[in-house]
């Protein structure tokens, strides 16, 4: 894989969206964002070779086996550029502040424990369209907890979008702003490593899983 030592030209920038961080996931679709559009702030990493691995590890162990049972997935949301999250922070557009947000959506600094991670916030079509109940998003909450090792979900009213992260550490926590609001589980939880199959069976039957 091509090295970068920055970002700083047309020419770099298409080279930079075109590494194919999976088998079905380019960073391209990775890198957009409404606020450095209309902020007119470049979302582009100060740490491209960092944010292409944690990217990768992102896709490979996480995107691409959700890709694999459900079908195409739509990315919502993932890179922020420090200076793109700033802005996001100051102008309450949903990013918590940059420090808290290493090794989640800002893909190329190392958290405070310095270690690596990566967030995406994604739609998955095909289980919206079968399962757009309230509280239905719990069941593919609870089997993407059983099944894959991500470092934590928080979801969202539309469409349920939601949040899932990769990390060095993974904490295994489930939030949600959905009904029912608040903590579905986190490590320091009774629920947190117990199996969950009896609250996705319809999940199971709807996608041969």
């Amino acid at each position: 894989m091509k090295n970068f030592r920055s970002v700083k030209s047309v020419n770099s920038l298409d080279d930079f969206g075109r590494v194919r961080l999976s088998k079905n996931f380019f960073m391209r679709e990775f890198l957009y964002s409404e606020i450095a559009n209309i902020a007119g702030i470049q979302n582009i990493p100060d740490n491209p070779n960092l944010a292409i691995k944690v990217g990768a590890k992102l896709c490979e162990e996480i995107l691409e086996p959700l890709h694999d049972k459900f079908g195409r997935i739509a990315i919502r949301s993932a890179f922020r550029s420090c200076a793109v999250n700033q802005y996001g922070n100051e102008h309450n557009h949903s990013c918590s502040r940059n420090e808290a947000n290493y090794a989640g959506h800002i893909w190329d600094k190392l958290d405070a424990n310095g270690k690596m991670g990566a967030t995406a916030t994604i739609i998955i079509p095909a289980f919206y369209d079968k399962f757009s109940n309230d509280g239905d998003w719990q069941q593919l909450a609870w089997w993407i907890h059983d099944h894959i090792n991500h470092s934590g979900m928080y979801f969202f009213p539309k469409y349920f979008a939601f949040n899932i992260s990769w990390h060095e550490t993974p904490v295994k926590s489930i939030n949600s702003y959905v009904m029912p609001k608040g903590t579905l589980t986190k490590p320091s939880m009774s629920n947190n490593n117990s199996n969950h199959s009896s609250e996705y069976q319809g999940l199971v039957t709807a996608f041969n899983l």
